[in-house]
């Protein structure tokens, strides 16, 4: 992180770990499916950092990722890959976004306030995690 400046900082990084485990960093307005070259992931989301003695720390992190869709299931594999960094963090999502796909008419949803109706047609989505891995566009089940 070193050589970035004090904006490019103080604003979240994309991250995602991919199968490997390994946390990958891209500049925030990546997309999460470049920053890992197309392949699948543990997980996705949005990472920012905050300095702490002489080093640095995880101060946010959410699974915030609409090309992913990640469960907060995945938090296991986040906190592996930061763990084997060395990067102290929050000890969970600071945000945990809730991702379902609708059985109606297949598009991916935002779940918001727990109101667990599709936002394109209106129908109920399930309260379990259902974006498929194999589609190739989401992250794979941790």
């Amino acid at each position: 992180m070193d050589g970035q400046t004090a904006e490019e900082l103080a604003e979240p990084f994309t991250f995602v770990v991919d199968l490997g485990g390994a946390l990958l960093l891209a500049p925030r307005r990546s997309e999460h499916v470049a920053c890992a070259g197309g392949r699948l992931v543990l997980s996705a989301g949005e990472i920012g950092f905050r300095r702490s003695g002489g080093g640095w720390e995880v101060e946010t992190i959410s699974n915030h990722s609409t090309g992913y869709c990640p469960d907060t299931t995945s938090w296991p594999a986040v906190t592996a890959a930061l763990t084997r960094v060395g990067l102290p963090h929050p000890g969970a999502f600071t945000y945990a976004a809730v991702f379902r796909r609708c059985p109606r008419c297949t598009a991916c949803n935002l779940v918001r306030e727990e109101h667990y109706a599709c936002a394109f047609c209106d129908a109920d989505l399930p309260e379990h995690w259902n974006v498929d891995p194999a589609a190739g566009t989401q992250a794979a089940a941790a």
